[in-house]
């Protein structure tokens, strides 16, 4: 059994950073695509950004495109997402997830999850 643990959230100023990890246990992510999605107050949870299994591939949401960039290292079982010039738009509660196969941004697709961890921006 596949389980994932986020870490790292937490209120930042807006332009501000965060680095937030997903740190998988149980079974190895290696063969497994990892997506980071959020969910605010009231509103859908949405994919953030994926990454493929070898990492040879990443996409991610126009809204964040430039500002966050996700990463893995299989060696640690631990996917990363780096978040640089925060908005408070930003502010939500990110989840990371884990598939079989392709990157995909359907939160239907992916049998694997976190708890989440609250990021805040607000000045």
């Amino acid at each position: 059994q596949l389980q994932l643990v986020e870490s790292g959230g937490g209120l930042v100023q807006p332009g501000g950073s965060l680095r937030l990890s997903c740190a998988a246990s149980g079974l190895t992510v290696d063969y497994k695509s990892v997506a980071w999605f959020r969910q605010a107050p009231r509103k859908e949870r949405e994919g953030v950004s994926c990454i493929s299994p070898n990492g040879g591939f990443t996409n991610y949401a126009d809204s964040v495109k430039g500002r966050f960039t996700i990463s893995r290292d299989n060696a640690k079982n631990t996917v990363y997402l780096q978040m640089n010039s925060l908005k408070p738009e930003d502010t939500a509660v990110y989840y990371c997830a884990a598939r079989r196969n392709y990157c995909s941004f359907y939160v239907s697709g992916y049998d694997y999850w976190g708890q989440g961890t609250q990021v805040t921006v607000s000045s």
